[in-house]
């Protein structure tokens, strides 16, 4: 038996009046999940407990069957393990967001612009991090460069007692005065952000992307604080070898944590432009190398939601479908009995850019056996079965058949 997991990250939407009151999954050309979804279980899965935060850490944990209330121990640190960073107990680890600020005001009263500071590569971003460790990186504070804009501060004798740091996703196009942290602890870290915005915002690389018309780099962002996890070994957890497919360092971090293979993908982004191709590629492979579930995450669609990209959105689930699940499909035909789950972490809407911690729409194929499913996969088809896993968790149990 092969089992197949493609979580297709933000996938998740509301009707909204740029598509005539549907949904990105309603409205996108994904002949291979509806082939699926007409012969599978579709329900709704709750990802994200009451209480938690709707983040893409919490909900993937979730799906691989990690109980978050239980495990978690903040974002960074996950992240923090896919770039090689060894924490101490006494590390706190923070997400180190590049990001565009506007230019005009002194720092506390600027407009966050771009949580991502256009797409930055991951070449110009490392020079800009570079840059960062060498005028701001101390014994106490240490910064390392990870994939586009997504970086890592370590704090040495660090406390997680912060208050509260902001996501720069949820707060895109506003004022950033009321989303710095008020609490006395994070103040050093504060001054850190403003001291960047000085150091970043004539850097050659900001000014190459200005003359090229491109929105700079010009500060970083600090917040998903926490401090080394601790996951339980995937395969003595299930009795299966897996291995995580993604672009982003969050999940390969969780798949580092808990034992599993971790492959990288040249040219793999976690937006439009990935390579497709080669995720898909290296699934395959895992297979190939006796790997029994192999977890391929998709992060262009929840890219896509933050941007508030409503074509693009659609886009990218149609490229998930033909460029990942069709091939894939193909090839655990090829090797006889399979299982697979479809599913969105948790929800990204169009019309709020930021996560919300709704159920989330799911399918689960077991080529053993047809049974009647939707007739495409989508929010509201989903909800109508009136199938709920209230329990997250509980969803890799139900992949794998242990319950």
């Amino acid at each position: 038996m092969r089992y197949l997991v493609i979580l297709c990250d933000g996938m998740a939407d509301l009707p909204c009046d740029a598509l005539a009151g549907k949904t990105p999954m309603q409205c996108a050309h994904k002949p291979y999940m509806d082939a699926l979804a007409k012969q599978a279980e579709v329900g709704l899965c709750q990802t994200v407990a009451p209480g938690l935060k709707p983040g893409s850490d919490v909900a993937n944990l979730s799906v691989m069957g990690y109980d978050p209330a239980i495990c978690y121990t903040g974002r960074s640190p996950l992240e923090a393990a896919s770039i090689g960073v060894e924490l101490k107990q006494t590390d706190v680890a923070l997400r180190c967001n590049l990001v565009t600020l506007s230019e005009q005001e002194p720092y506390r009263e600027k407009t966050l612009v771009d949580y991502c500071a256009g797409d930055i590569s991951s070449e110009e971003a490392r020079a800009l991090i570079a840059t960062i460790q060498e005028k701001l990186g101390s014994a106490q504070y240490r910064f390392y460069p990870g994939v586009a804009y997504r970086h890592c501060l370590v704090v040495e004798n660090g406390t997680t007692d912060l208050g509260t740091m902001t996501p720069p996703h949820d707060i895109t196009g506003q004022v950033i005065t009321s989303y710095l942290s008020a609490s006395p602890q994070a103040a050093p870290l504060i001054q850190l952000m403003e001291h960047s915005y000085d150091i970043l915002k004539d850097h050659p690389v900001n000014l190459a992307r200005k003359a090229r018309g491109e929105r700079p780099a010009n500060s970083i962002w600090l917040w998903g604080e926490g401090v080394r996890p601790k996951l339980q070994n995937f395969e003595e957890k299930y009795g299966v070898r897996a291995g995580v497919i993604s672009a982003v360092d969050l999940l390969k971090g969780i798949g580092i944590c808990a034992g599993m293979a971790v492959p990288d993908v040249p040219g793999a982004t976690g937006y439009l432009d990935t390579n497709f191709d080669g995720k898909a590629q290296a699934a395959i492979d895992l297979y190939n190398k006796g790997y029994d579930l192999v977890y391929v995450h998709l992060e262009a669609p929840d890219e896509c939601g933050h941007r508030g990209e409503t074509q693009n959105k659609v886009k990218s689930i149609e490229l998930i479908d033909e460029k990942i699940v069709a091939p894939l499909l193909k090839d655990l035909r090829a090797r006889g009995e399979f299982r697979v789950l479809i599913l969105p972490d948790h929800p990204t809407p169009l019309s709020i850019r930021t996560h919300s911690g709704d159920a989330v729409p799911y399918l689960l194929y077991d080529s053993r056996k047809a049974v009647k499913g939707v007739n495409s996969f989508a929010e509201q088809n989903a909800a109508a079965t009136g199938r709920l896993i209230e329990y997250g968790p509980s969803i890799m149990d139900r992949l794998l058949e242990k319950e």
